[in-house]
């Protein structure tokens, strides 16, 4: 633009024998700038009142709605697999450490008689699962542990013993599923209906493979829960102090940790327990998971076959990912 601009105004012309504008005849009107009429001392007030009467009112910042947190719809949450998390808010992250870790706790659950659920974790090399839940309402604890061998019944403890008769926790309902056409696929259900319509919390076993899901969530069932799956309403995953956001999933592990103070559930004690911290798995950066992901017997298009059943997008995601660090395309039917 520069250069068309030189070409227009600043070339060099001989201008020799033009004549000066100066030297221009009179040429009424041509450089008469008419005089403006000055106005009331009050009429440019007048016009932009009126001007702005028209406008819609600009509203108080402080009544605005607080838009920082996600929209995002309420979802089921849980945790399953190598272990893939899913927030109250559809948000999905990994924790590949191993560790007893409070997946969601609430004092005042169910008018005081509280909710506490804790996961135990293992590592495998490279990448981990959860090995069994334990679950605390009112008085009651029921424990569950996965199995690598599939010819032995479910394995569970209620309030530390073994296989005892269970017809309730804390008062709700538990409903035992055994699935023998789905590959000995387990599903226990607490049915927390009569206090809260529609809500559950599911626990699946497939082998060693624990899963947890709390179905149909409501703020009236679940909205005071803190740990793992984040705040309720937020969908943010934040530390003890309710404020600090962990987008490192696992220092995100490391804070909710089950300290002493929060009584650890399992019948058993395994390694770590606090002050020890977590166990990372080997090479917690991923350059040598990449490399024996794409060592990998097992392919990406397979992988992606078996999941093909799975109706949401990020399900089928974490599904292939899981058949491709255990080279087990059997792994589907843990979702």
């Amino acid at each position: 633009m520069a250069a068309n601009n030189q070409g227009l105004l600043g070339s060099q012309h001989d201008t020799t024998g033009l004549p000066n504008i100066s030297d221009s005849p009179d040429v009424p009107g041509l450089f008469d700038i008419p005089d403006v009429p000055q106005l009331p001392d009050d009429t440019e007030s007048t016009i932009i009142s009126e001007a702005a009467a028209g406008l819609p009112d600009v509203p108080d910042a402080s009544l605005l709605p607080d838009t920082s947190s996600t929209t995002a719809q309420i979802s089921d949450a849980g945790g399953q697999g190598d272990p893939h998390f899913t927030t109250w808010r559809n948000e999905h992250f990994e924790y590949h450490g191993q560790c007893d870790l409070i997946l969601a706790t609430d004092s005042n659950f169910a008018d005081g008689l509280g909710l506490d659920v804790q996961i135990r974790t293992k590592v495998v090399r490279y990448w981990s699962y959860i090995k069994s839940v334990a679950m605390r309402i009112g008085a009651d604890i029921f424990e569950i542990e996965g199995n690598a061998d599939m010819s032995e019944d479910l394995r569970y403890w209620i309030n530390m013993e073994f296989k005892g008769a269970v017809k309730n926790v804390g008062g709700f309902p538990v409903i035992f599923k055994n699935r023998k056409g789905q590959a000995m696929k387990q599903t226990i259900l607490i049915d927390l209906n009569s206090k809260y319509p529609g809500a559950k919390i599911e626990i699946q076993v497939w082998k060693e493979f624990v899963k947890v899901n709390f179905q149909n969530p409501t703020v009236e069932a679940f909205g005071n829960t803190v740990g793992m799956l984040g705040d309720f309403s937020t969908g943010k995953t934040v530390g003890r102090d309710g404020v600090t956001v962990f987008d490192d999933y696992m220092l995100l592990g490391e804070e909710w940790q089950v300290l002493p103070a929060n009584d650890m559930l399992f019948h058993s004690t395994e390694e770590p327990q606090f002050p020890s911290k977590c166990i990372e798995p080997e090479d917690s950066q991923g350059d040598r998971r990449r490399r024996r992901l794409g060592e990998s017997a097992i392919t990406e298009e397979q992988a992606e076959k078996a999941c093909a059943s799975l109706t949401g997008m990020l399900d089928r995601k974490d599904c292939v990912y899981d058949i491709l660090a255990t080279q087990n395309l059997d792994m589907a039917v843990a979702y």
